[in-house]
């Protein structure tokens, strides 16, 4: 990257050619040309105002439902995680929370305000910015269900606030502008008994734990499920399920426990999980025509 060496001043950290596979939960990819981790909001802003616009941006949260590629990311990888991203406040039936909040925590956080209709986010492995990137949703509920508004910045760092209406979401689909730079959230649920909220995330989950392989390297959901379709029945129809593909000689599987997971047994390469998923969508086009759509976000430069 041109001008890595005068990026602007910050009072966070910049690390230059950091690895970014220990950020992800695949545990795999190569570096970022630079890497930032903002110490607040205001520390983002000055940074992005000042950074040349020909600089590519990226944003990591906790890397659950994203690929890097093994040749790593071009420019700057911002990533918001720890305690000045991910506050968690609540005021009658409201819920705000900071784009680096856990969605479980969030959930956790309503049971004891007494606030139910979040407790799905008890099951979705990520943070409140990436919720709002894909509408995130599990179990019959989505987050445009109890979104209420958004704020953020643009690449340019310019503050946005976006009420429910602007997002225009659909099944894992925002029509924001795909640079926008999420800080936090406002949500509405409804006044309910924080035991029965709590016991509603419990159920949850533990129906998770039971058929998700949530100890296992993974990224969460690989394929959005087609109109008509689960996409876990469509690779099993394929046989894919549990079958070893390589492409670099480490190999990727998708789980025995779901189907529409994907881990990585222990040497895979980034090359090996995506190759795996798009060999999975030409198989699935090729024999039951159907056309499998990628969940996980793909990042960065191949080998």
């Amino acid at each position: 990257m041109s001008g890595r060496d005068t990026l602007p001043e910050v009072r966070g950290k910049l690390l230059r050619d950091e690895p970014l596979g220990p950020y992800t939960w695949f545990r795999v990819g190569g570096a970022a040309d630079v890497l930032f981790l903002p110490a607040d909001a205001d520390d983002l802003a000055d940074f992005l105002k000042a950074l040349d616009a020909s600089v590519p941006v990226t944003v990591l949260g906790v890397g659950s439902n994203v690929i890097v590629r093994d040749g790593g990311v071009e420019g700057v990888v911002i990533r918001l995680a720890g305690r000045p991203w991910a506050q968690i406040t609540t005021e009658g039936d409201t819920i705000t929370a900071g784009a680096g909040a856990l969605d479980s925590m969030v959930a956790r956080a309503s049971a004891k305000a007494g606030i139910g209709g979040l407790e799905f986010y008890a099951g979705i492995p990520g943070t409140i910015g990436g919720a709002l990137i894909m509408n995130a949703g599990c179990y019959g509920s989505e987050t445009m269900d109890v979104l209420v508004s958004a704020r953020g910045l643009t690449r340019s760092g310019e503050r946005v606030d976006y009420a429910l209406a602007d997002f225009g979401y659909t099944y894992r689909h925002s029509e924001v502008p795909a640079d926008i730079i999420w800080l936090e959230a406002t949500y509405r649920g409804r006044p309910d008994d924080p035991e029965a909220v709590q016991a509603r995330i419990d159920e949850i989950t533990s129906r998770r734990e039971q058929t998700q392989p949530i100890r296992e390297k993974t990224g969460g959901s690989t394929f959005k499920n087609p109109p008509g379709h689960s996409s876990w029945k469509l690779v099993d129809e394929t046989g894919w399920r549990g079958k070893l593909f390589s492409v670099t000689g480490g190999g990727a599987k998708f789980s025995e426990l779901h189907s529409n997971f994907m881990i990585n047994p222990g040497e895979a390469t980034a090359a090996d999980i995506e190759g795996l998923g798009e060999a999975v969508r030409t198989d699935v086009q090729s024999k039951l025509g159907v056309n499998l759509e990628w969940e996980i976000k793909r990042i960065g430069r191949p080998l």
